[in-house]
């Protein structure tokens, strides 16, 4: 399978680097494309895409999933495992057929794509330029020092009332991460529930344009 999504192109007109977005669940790729918005006028030689998760959303047929959540639609342990199995694989698979340079690309997840985005990158042979991560957590953190293969470095950024991914995750992450030798660093952004706020994506700015060698 072939993950398809918008995109949009390079301000300048000239890309030499990429984002991709990676969606939460039941939403799609639509969901953070528009966050090139507000980042393209500072990451003028950068594409970026969103591709939609391989699966319809059980609870919202309108949106996506990467993987169904049990205690939201009602899945077993069985299917969520064998989905998110699949689910891996086919985001690999992308990542494969991607022509930009890893050292010259960021992914960016948010929630349920944060998830797939630490499990996946973390488990390929070469590192990204960076990844980050919003309101997530990490998948199998007992199981990281073991699989890991490349480093790049991490941003985790979380909402500190946030009602689906408990905050205490980002520790939980943060902890695992570090402790597997990955440069890590942290947000909490106060009185923020499961989403994206001015202040983590100004962090977020400032990480992805370190990391391509912008500041």
């Amino acid at each position: 399978m072939t993950l398809k999504g918008p995109e949009r192109g390079a301000a300048s007109g000239e890309a030499d680097s990429l984002v991709i977005f990676l969606h939460g669940y039941g939403a799609d790729g639509n969901d953070l494309i528009g966050l090139a918005e507000p980042l393209a006028p500072h990451l003028p030689n950068t594409r970026f895409i969103a591709p939609h998760a391989p699966e319809r959303c059980a609870n919202n047929p309108f949106g996506y999933q990467w993987f169904p959540i049990p205690w939201l639609d009602g899945s077993s342990e069985a299917e969520m495992q064998e989905s998110a199995a699949r689910a891996f694989a086919t985001l690999d698979a992308f990542l494969d057929g991607i022509e930009t340079p890893p050292e010259r690309t960021v992914l960016f997840g948010f929630s349920q794509g944060t998830m797939m985005m630490l499990h996946v990158a973390l488990r390929r042979a070469v590192p990204y330029a960076g990844l980050v991560g919003f309101s997530g957590r990490l998948l199998l953190p007992e199981a990281l020092a073991a699989a890991i293969r490349s480093r790049p470095p991490v941003l985790l950024v979380h909402g500190d009332q946030d009602p689906m991914v408990p905050v205490a995750s980002l520790t939980e992450a943060a902890n695992a991460l570090t402790a597997a030798g990955v440069e890590t660093y942290t947000h909490v952004s106060k009185g923020v529930a499961h989403g994206i706020a001015p202040d983590g994506l100004g962090l977020a700015l400032s990480f992805i344009r370190s990391r391509l060698g912008l500041e």
